[in-house]
């Protein structure tokens, strides 16, 4: 229960958005087609190059990228949307992949007049990222990527839950315990949080809705090993993990069949220091 009825985090909303206005963007809601609506942060003048930061499971965009916004929009005219199902991004359609995310953002950026644009993702937004760019080249100049892979095979997914002690994908990204949200928190934060328990039962309770359509999208996102494919990107890509991820890196080194000299990968690299990747 939150402490005397408050719940913290959601006092909070107004601040982040403080904060996302002095770092330079605004909220808008963009219609892409009937029945389908993406929230996003948009730079209040496009007059610099444009930086698409999509954020991952754990947490809705703006959330996720606070801390960057401010410094990168001294370079970069930056967007930070809402992937569907996650803060004010919503559809009535039923496709729940991958593939689907990566259409809705090319659609936003088109409606937004955004042509060409360098893009980063993290974690599950990575696995969107790469999909906006294998299927739309012309949209994406560069590509930063942390914490992620093409691609989530069965194989993939199954170890690294049995690594950290998890039965399944759902289990992990959509916890319903204070335990569960540290663990989540202690695989998706390159730094260890140290909050107080009442904080954590806060977040539960404001950033995990929509939860039987979040589970549709992990059920959508598992590959079986058979059926994935590498795709033959053109772009620069510049990947960032952490040890944490390096079962996951490995295991995407050994299994796939692409160019190395599109791929540059840097270990143990926190996330705020994306600004020195892109340069692609």
């Amino acid at each position: 229960m939150p402490l005397c009825g408050i719940n913290f985090v959601e006092i909070q909303k107004p601040l982040l958005t403080r904060v996302l206005k002095w770092g330079g963007v605004e909220s808008k809601l963009i219609e892409i087609e009937e029945g389908t609506t993406i929230h996003c942060w948009v730079p209040t003048k496009d007059t610099k190059p444009p930086l698409v930061l999509v954020h991952g499971f754990a947490a809705e965009g703006g959330v996720t990228w606070q801390f960057q916004v401010g410094a990168l929009s001294k370079h970069y005219s930056v967007y930070v949307p809402d992937m569907l199902f996650f803060g004010k991004s919503t559809t009535v359609r039923k496709e729940r992949s991958e593939n689907f995310q990566a259409e809705c953002l090319m659609k936003m950026l088109r409606k937004l007049g955004v042509v060409s644009c360098a893009m980063v993702g993290f974690s599950y937004g990575g696995m969107v990222a790469f999909k906006v760019a294998e299927f739309y080249p012309e949209l994406v100049n560069c590509l930063v990527i942390s914490g992620s892979v093409i691609a989530m095979t069965d194989s993939i997914s199954q170890a690294q839950l049995n690594r950290l002690g998890f039965s399944s994908s759902a289990e992990l990204l959509l916890p319903t315990s204070v335990r569960g949200l540290k663990a989540l928190f202690s695989v998706a934060c390159y730094k260890k949080l140290w909050l107080p328990d009442f904080l954590f039962n806060d977040f539960l309770e404001v950033m995990f809705n929509n939860r039987e359509e979040r589970a549709e999208l992990l059920e959508a996102l598992v590959e079986s090993n058979k059926e994935a494919q590498v795709p033959n990107l053109s772009q620069v890509i510049r990947t960032m993990t952490y040890l944490i991820d390096g079962l996951f890196v490995f295991n995407f080194l050994q299994s796939s069949k692409y160019s190395k000299n599109h791929f540059h990968f840097y270990w143990q690299v926190p996330i705020g220091s994306i600004n020195g990747f892109l340069d692609c």
